[in-house]
């Protein structure tokens, strides 16, 4: 199992951190995914390791940035 932890700008509600958890969670492995709008962070458990590539484009996907 692995943990990964990243900041994601500009989500401000529920919506937001659903848009960002439905497009984490279509990523292969992802077992789940915990959004905190209010804090920015979101953190993914996953059979192994996701590719910050990968996480960074599904965040895009939603609308959002990974911040460095």
């Amino acid at each position: 199992m692995s943990t990964t932890t990243v900041t994601v700008t500009g989500m401000t509600c529920g919506g937001c951190a659903a848009s960002v958890r439905t497009e984490i969670g279509r990523l292969p492995g992802v077992d789940s995914v915990a959004v905190e709008p209010a804090g920015e962070l979101v953190t993914v458990q996953s059979a192994s390791p996701i590719e910050r590539a990968e996480l960074t484009a599904a965040v895009a996907r939603a609308g959002y940035a990974v911040a460095d």
